[in-house]
């Protein structure tokens, strides 16, 4: 497992190997939810502060696999809407990321 530190804090971790998480963490996609992603009202990334992938550390993966076990109960409900072909890449995020407002979804 490898996590993603912006600015020298952990943001996120994923259970991908370190060129799928170097790759996800780096990707253009990624790094504009970053911007918009909040935490305390201030977005997760500035557009310009270091980035650094390095190996979880032990609490990290600790707390990926006590929410992937949570998730996994709370999904039991939904397997049959689920083909169960992907094995997907997990990511968490390890700050709390501020809920979205709904606005302009009318």
């Amino acid at each position: 497992m490898f996590t993603l530190e912006i600015a020298g804090k952990a943001v996120a971790i994923t259970n991908a190997d370190e060129e799928q998480a170097r790759e996800l963490f780096m990707s253009e996609d990624f790094r504009e939810d970053l911007k918009s992603f909040t935490s305390e009202g201030k977005p997760l990334w500035d557009g310009s502060s270091p980035f650094t992938v390095r190996p979880a550390s032990e609490d990290e993966i600790d707390a990926f696999d006590d929410a992937m076990a949570e998730d996994e109960e709370w999904d039991e409900e939904e397997v049959e809407d689920d083909d169960g072909d992907e094995e997907g890449i997990d990511v968490m995020f390890l700050v709390d990321v501020d809920e979205a407002d709904d606005q302009g979804d009318a």
